[in-house]
């Protein structure tokens, strides 16, 4: 599985019109789903994203996570990070799961970080969203499990 995550003063999804999800202060975690992922890439990325050390201490290093800062966490599945993108000029998405696969194990990670942690938000698997963000630092980071 991976992440692309951003710290966000705060961020939001819109399918049709309406807000489905959104966070204060925290990550947005953009979610892409691959083939050989399973429920041990779920738990060992759910680690990653309550623990990654991304937010600044007293003395403006990156010290703390989400866990310390008492953030959001609004989790976005997007099928396009498991895209392919060494060769040529349009991405392949031989490694990315098939749809049941990725809706299964996105909602997995849901579950599981709803169940670690009380401020999670979603967007809606296979929908068309609008995703905004005021991205904070800016920093933003790939997480692979």
């Amino acid at each position: 599985m991976k992440a692309l995550i951003q710290r966000v003063k705060r961020a939001s999804v819109e399918v049709e019109g309406n807000v489905v999800g959104s966070i204060d202060s925290g990550l947005l975690a953009l979610i892409g789903v691959e083939k050989h992922d399973d429920g041990a890439s779920v738990e060992k990325l759910l680690h990653k994203l309550l623990h990654y050390r991304v937010f600044s201490d007293a003395d403006g290093k990156m010290n703390h996570n989400l866990q310390q800062v008492n953030g959001g966490l609004l989790l976005v599945s997007q099928f396009t990070l498991a895209a392919d993108t060494r060769k040529g000029l349009r991405p392949s998405f031989s490694s990315a799961a098939p749809p049941a696969q990725g809706e299964a194990l996105f909602n997995l990670l849901v579950t599981q970080a709803r169940t670690a942690w009380p401020n999670v938000a979603t967007g809606e698997f296979g929908a068309d969203m609008q995703v905004a963000l005021i991205n904070d630092g800016p920093v933003t980071f790939l997480l692979e499990s």
